[in-house]
């Protein structure tokens, strides 16, 4: 008996199954079963599931109720093989793979669906064609013989089971949805933007602060318009490139005030107001569909509503059920934890081998007790900031911790140079990737772009004429993207942990993740985080004194964790 199935849905509603042995070849004959769910559920021995796509696959079997333990995604798996053998932007899809391996025409990648507002995750993924059984066999046999070429083969099999299993964390997360009280939201809205007028303009709040602006440049001016605040601004003697909060903020002049909370409201008001409650929250449950690995680094996405852009006043609306508990947990300082495990910096891995704070403790050690001057060198290695006072404050870090810095310094070199970078597991970056995926102000250093809403950080195709650009994004991409690596780890151990409970993952954003659980469950869940963390620790990055910490707040509202 085996514990590793294949499955195929066929195009008259049928499932073709086959059992897999230990080299991933077919053990026993295909078998056709008339039901998908039926022929998941009547094998429970199965513990790995092979099958072409999580989102065709896994919304029907969660739809009956049906879970399964681990998967193996074979388009998600070739887009990981695709980008480590320098072949990112190449068509991922089974069939594609398919077609380089039989050497014929290789068909396009279908095109992205858009998301419904406020809907689960279909029954039915419509990208993608339907691949008889032993067609997806041959893929995923070649799969297992490329991971095998790997530069480093059994990293690089962890990063595409830790990938899949996070396709199952985020199917699982899309149907059960962030816990969301309407009533509340729309108390909000009122709150802070006042009566809606009627033909759908500008609530009365944001009316009264156009007019406060508009006053204090002696004419009618739209706050809404870029271009139109920035000529007001010209006609009164005042040279600005942008409307940007960092770039106004220090403008003296009595429009900048009613300025910067007409931008805060309005952002409110177009991005979570009360068209998109109506939209997006259905049955007191937010859904939007997160992504798993949606961009280079394997950061997650959404596709659509915004989910990992909520706005921390908007977060009182995101109330957890009655009896219930919401156990928010942020890792703490992850970025530089991760440098010190991937640098292997003995240095830095004493100081990230205690829960207290990372950045004192350098400061203790390089910067004479300034923690902000060791949050800005550390910050500024990792994204990049390597001029001005960043200049500076690196070469103290590089005197204190020299292999944590070369080990960025190199990848920076390798994306100047046009060379794959890769994180430690084995995400590789594109030798021409954009620069910025997360920029200089979300890091906590001064100047940097504001957050734009959607933005994916990576434009397929896209190739910087600017090699330092390339570099400051490869520096940021081997801490960044082994992160990211870490934290499907995470996810995964904790979905496990999680397993026979009641507790359910709701929420995941980087280092931040929402279990909701019944309050008498809390303190298990709050346990679950912290050792699965460690495990996660350990199968990523081998045996380091690297610690990875959480802060966990276990509350009845979002709002109240922070």
């Amino acid at each position: 008996m085996t514990d590793r199935w294949a499955l195929a849905p066929a195009e008259d509603g049928g499932v073709d199954v086959a059992p897999l042995g230990p080299d991933g070849l077919p053990a026993g004959p295909v078998r056709r079963e008339n039901d998908l769910a039926g022929a998941v559920r009547s094998r429970p021995e199965v513990t790995r599931w092979v099958w072409r796509s999580t989102a065709e696959v896994y919304p029907r079997l969660l739809a009956t109720g049906v879970r399964v333990e681990r998967c193996y995604d074979i388009e998600d798996a070739e887009t990981l093989l695709l980008g480590h053998e320098g072949r990112y932007g190449e068509p991922r899809s089974a069939a594609a793979a398919l077609a380089r391996l039989r050497g014929g025409p290789v068909p396009p990648d279908p095109p992205q669906r858009a998301a419904e507002p406020g809907a689960q995750s279909p029954l039915f993924e419509p990208a993608g064609d339907h691949l008889p059984l032993p067609d997806l066999l041959a893929v995923y046999a070649e799969q297992q013989h490329r991971h095998q070429k790997a530069a480093h083969p059994d990293r690089m099999r962890l990063l595409t089971a830790a990938e899949s299993a996070g396709m199952l964390v985020a199917a699982e997360m899309n149907r059960s949805g962030l816990p969301w009280s309407a009533e509340v939201h729309r108390a909000l809205l009122h709150e802070l933007l006042g009566e809606r007028y009627a033909g759908g303009g500008e609530p009365r709040r944001l009316a009264e602060l156009a007019d406060e602006v508009s006053a204090a440049f002696g004419r009618r001016v739209r706050p809404d318009l870029p271009a139109d605040v920035v000529k007001a601004f010209a006609q009164a003697g005042i040279k600005v490139k942008s409307t940007r909060r960092w770039e106004i903020r220090s403008v003296d002049h009595p429009a900048v005030a009613p300025l910067l909370e007409y931008k805060k409201l309005y952002r409110i008001w177009v991005a979570h107001g009360w068209s998109w409650l109506q939209d997006w929250v259905r049955d007191g449950r937010f859904r939007p569909e997160f992504l798993a690995g949606g961009t280079v680094t394997g950061r997650w996405v959404t596709n659509g509503g915004g989910g990992l852009q909520i706005p921390k006043v908007i977060r009182r609306a995101v109330v957890a059920d009655p009896g219930w508990r919401l156990v928010v947990a942020d890792a703490d300082q992850m970025e530089p934890r991760v440098l010190a495990a991937i640098s292997r910096d003995p240095g830095l891995m004493e100081v990230a081998g205690r829960d207290s704070d990372l950045y004192q403790s350098v400061s203790d050690r390089a910067f004479s007790g300034d923690r902000e001057q060791a949050k800005l060198a550390v910050l500024g290695a990792v994204y990049g900031q390597t001029s001005g006072d960043g200049l500076k404050n690196l070469a103290a870090l590089r005197r204190r911790f020299p292999k944590a810095v070369a080990y960025v310094d190199e990848a920076a070199r390798a994306g100047e140079e046009g060379r794959l970078v890769r994180t430690w597991l084995g995400r590789t970056c594109p030798p021409a990737a954009g620069s910025g995926e997360d920029t200089a102000e979300e890091a906590g250093i001064p100047g940097g772009e504001e957050e734009s809403e959607g933005r994916s950080g990576w434009v397929p195709g896209y190739a910087s004429a600017d090699s330092r650009a390339r570099g400051r994004f490869a520096r940021n991409f081997v801490v960044q993207g082994s992160a990211a690596d870490w934290a499907l780890l995470l996810l995964a151990a904790l979905r496990r942990a999680l397993w026979d409970m009641a507790a359910e993952l709701v929420f995941f954003q980087h280092d931040e993740v929402i279990v909701h659980c019944p309050a008498e469950e809390a303190e298990a869940v709050v346990r679950a985080i912290r050792d699965s963390a460690a495990l996660a620790g350990r199968l990523t990055f081998g045996d380091t004194p690297v610690r990875f910490p959480f802060t966990t707040a276990v509350v009845e509202c979002y709002a109240d964790a922070k």
